[in-house]
């Protein structure tokens, strides 16, 4: 694999991770700070080996990192510019919800003619 397919697939790796809503909700659970998995566990309402699975995808991804601390493991955000691409994601989604919403506006309004 040459330098840019494996620049590529490192960058796929990343996407990967935060395609999955339960991983994309603990990310930005971590926005504000550390977290511990139980607390993670309660935001994302999933089973704890669920969770772990999650967190280790976006821990293998680089997206976060951890910290052991007595029997309690903590997650934060490694990758801390990920907060920013989501914010853009979060305009983006919402600009798009409104034009769909004024489109099916103008169709109610067209067939109640």
């Amino acid at each position: 694999m040459d330098g840019n397919a494996y620049y590529l697939e490192l960058r796929a790796k990343i996407f990967k991770a935060l395609g999955h809503p339960s991983r994309l909700k603990m990310v930005e659970g971590l926005f504000e700070g550390e977290l511990c998995v139980c607390e993670l566990q309660a935001m994302v309402g999933s089973d704890i080996s669920t969770v772990s699975k999650h967190l280790n995808i976006l821990k293998e991804a680089g997206i976060l990192q951890d910290e052991r601390r007595g029997t309690n493991i903590y997650y934060s955000l490694r990758m801390k510019c990920v907060a920013n691409f989501l914010s853009c994601v979060e305009d983006f989604v919402g600009r798009r919800l409104q034009e769909q919403i004024e489109m099916l506006s103008q169709s109610n309004a067209v067939s109640s003619r």
